[in-house]
């Protein structure tokens, strides 16, 4: 499907995750080799004149396995399989929600790689809804959010993966299209930008118990998507509220136990 040493570049870093069944993001490490065309060989970390630059010669070895071993157990035919079906899953995403959200580095055709972006800065520019007021409402539809803000800022980065099917797919897609007609009732005036389904997301089961003062329905904020208690098989409640990401990035609290107690 790709070659990379044939693209005309210096260096390609060959990432082993998601596809190659690395971990990646918050389950992490990731890790894969960085290749160099020849006239750069002698300047790689631990070659030549550079000496290592991590601790570990290797990176992080201890996670290869995994990769070795799911390229053994697909071969060659059903690598090219995984990445087809992964190619085709992120065109499918950005087909049904290009009415919907603007989609980043489409190529002439329409179609992106493996990856769709959807951007989110001009609505948020017209109605004051956020990226983090989406991600964060998709968890109340039982949904993790894809990257945010990466590579572009004010984004979604969607990459299905070979791993979902149609059905999931779908779940998402339609969860994204109910969100934007959410934010089509925020920009129509119908809730206010600081009090609206979307910026009250997450909803705990502990705060619909709680009093409520909010201009939309306690049954909204829980089952965006129409779902009955008891019969919508797929709520997964979101453990706690939203919290002040940029806060706790700035003021680190560790809960490790002291130097001493290691002693």
């Amino acid at each position: 499907m790709a070659r990379p040493g044939a693209f005309g570049g210096d260096v390609s870093h060959l990432n082993l995750h998601k596809t190659f069944c690395i971990p990646h993001g918050g389950g992490g490490p990731g890790v894969g080799p960085v290749a160099v065309a020849e006239h750069l060989a002698p300047f790689l970390p631990g070659r030549g004149i550079v000496g290592p630059v991590s601790a570990a010669p290797h990176g992080s070895p201890g996670v290869l396995p995994i990769s070795w071993a799911y390229l053994r157990l697909m071969g060659r035919d059903g690598l090219r399989r995984a990445t087809l079906t992964a190619v085709a899953a992120a065109n499918y995403v950005a087909a049904r929600l290009r009415e919907h959200y603007p989609v980043l580095y489409s190529g002439e055709g329409g179609h992106v790689a493996h990856e769709c972006i959807l951007d989110m800065r001009a609505i948020t520019k017209r109605t004051g809804v956020t990226v983090d007021d989406i991600a964060k409402r998709l968890a109340d539809y039982g949904l993790h959010a894809p990257t945010m803000s990466f590579p572009v800022a004010g984004t979604l980065m969607v990459e299905p993966t070979e791993s979902e099917d149609l059905a999931e797919l779908d779940r998402f897609v339609d969860a994204m299209i109910g969100i934007r007609g959410e934010i089509e009732r925020v920009a129509a005036g119908e809730w206010p930008v600081e009090d609206n389904p979307l910026r009250g997301a997450p909803h705990t089961a502990a705060c619909l118990m709680d009093k409520w003062d909010h201009p939309y329905p306690r049954e909204l904020a829980a089952y965006p998507a129409g779902g009955v208690p008891g019969v919508h098989d797929r709520k997964v409640w979101p453990p706690v509220r939203r919290i002040d990401g940029a806060h706790g990035d700035r003021n680190l609290v560790c809960s490790c136990p002291p130097v001493e107690a290691y002693t």
